[in-house]
């Protein structure tokens, strides 16, 4: 899937939010998550290779608190399959 597919679907999805309006805030948000999600992947990495890494982003705000925060209610809507 090319990074076009990817960003077009996410609007897509974005569109559906009535808390967003218009492209611009949208692209905003969007580009926010990326940033989050790289710049929580990096610090894994740094988290490894320097034992006194201190995250300068609060720990509630952190990818990787706050997109496990969000899947606990994804994941309670999701249906079960038996």
């Amino acid at each position: 899937m090319s990074i076009s597919t990817t960003v077009k679907a996410i609007q897509d999805i974005m569109r559906k939010d009535a808390g967003v309006d218009g492209d611009a805030q949208r692209i905003s948000q969007m580009v926010w998550m990326i940033f989050l999600k790289i710049f929580d992947d990096r610090e894994a990495e740094w988290e490894i290779m320097e034992d006194d890494y201190k995250s300068p982003i609060p720990e509630a705000l952190r990818w990787r608190n706050w997109a496990a925060f969000q899947l606990q209610f994804v994941a309670k809507k999701l249906p079960t399959f038996s």
